[in-house]
């Protein structure tokens, strides 16, 4: 098993990374699992840099385009397959922070500012999801994901309401909870009310496990269309995850910071919990996302820039 060693992050990083020594050393391999899983000749690239804070990357293969948040700039930007070119999508954006695509191809947004979440419409108009629960108003939601019955998932840790950088300083009107919408009535349920902050939230393929992170990463077995028998499955070690995806063999696709050089960047872990593989990166990373044609880009937002590479699986329908 290979661990960086220090110093692997700037070694990896400090050059021209447009001449790369295949494997590219910003791709470690701690079990061998994790191997096969990008490409030898594959190089870890940076397509864009310029923002303050990135969030909530989502991906639109019909236009070809990543729309990720630029937080504190209040804006949701997107990033051109065709030219490599970032554009504002959305400017104010009401501090967005994570995005997901529904099953009718609409995007799902959580906004800080309005402590809301909402859909955009396909022509363009807004539809508020969620924006109060038992007549408080929500926090800052956060995260979210659509599951194959079209309910709404979020989690509401407050980050956003903590400071002015992100939204905007007020207390705290809800306890942070995980929130389910559901498709056919628009009622709104505080399924997971257990855990400190809760932030980035996933899927398992079959959906038969809900993920939450809190700093390190929970399962929920799914009973009835709940969350059940919560259990801690990932512990991130000296830093914390953020946001994440899960491929198509079930393996976790975790944002990793705050662990600082050879630390920082993309973990990888089996269904079990294992570490597999790190994908080590100058910069905190806060969240992630399959796209491409193939489902087998993996987009990642890393405080102020969007880097890429390409693997050997696939992310799941909708996340």
């Amino acid at each position: 098993m290979a661990q960086p060693s220090p110093g692997a992050t700037a070694a990896a990083w400090d050059r021209d990374r447009t001449i790369v020594r295949f494997p590219d050393p910003a791709v470690v391999v701690v079990d061998e699992r994790f191997r096969d899983l990008v490409p030898y000749q594959e190089v870890v690239e940076r397509l864009w840099t310029g923002a303050r804070w990135l969030e909530g990357p989502v991906w639109f293969g019909d236009r070809g385009e990543l729309l990720v948040s630029d937080i504190p700039n209040d804006r949701i930007l997107r990033w051109s397959e065709a030219d490599g070119q970032v554009r504002d999508y959305r400017s104010p954006s009401n501090n967005a922070n994570g995005s997901t695509r529904d099953w009718q191809g609409r995007l799902v947004t959580c906004e800080h500012l309005t402590h809301r979440v909402t859909r955009t419409e396909h022509d363009g108009s807004i539809t508020v999801l969620a924006d109060r629960f038992e007549g408080s108003r929500l926090s800052a939601p956060n995260d979210v994901v659509v599951s194959r019955d079209g309910a709404v998932w979020f989690t509401d840790p407050a980050w956003g309401l903590m400071s002015m950088y992100e939204g905007e300083r007020v207390p705290e009107e809800l306890p942070c909870a995980v929130y389910r919408v559901d498709p056919g009535t628009g009622a709104i349920e505080a399924v997971i009310t257990d855990m400190a902050r809760p932030n980035g939230i996933a899927f398992s393929p079959d959906e038969s496990v809900l993920y939450v992170v809190d700093t390190h990463i929970r399962a929920y077995d799914m009973v009835d269309g709940r969350p059940r028998d919560g259990r801690w499955v990932i512990d991130m070690g000296r830093g914390t995850s953020d946001g994440m995806r899960v491929d198509v063999d079930g393996r976790i696709w975790a944002a990793a910071g705050r662990g600082g050089d050879g630390y920082d960047g993309v973990h990888c872990f089996a269904p079990d919990g294992a570490l597999l593989g790190m994908i080590l990166l100058p910069e905190t990373v806060a969240n992630l996302c399959f796209g491409g044609p193939k489902r087998n880009r993996l987009f990642i937002a890393a405080s102020r820039s969007i880097y890429s590479v390409f693997v050997e699986t696939q992310g799941c329908p909708g996340g």
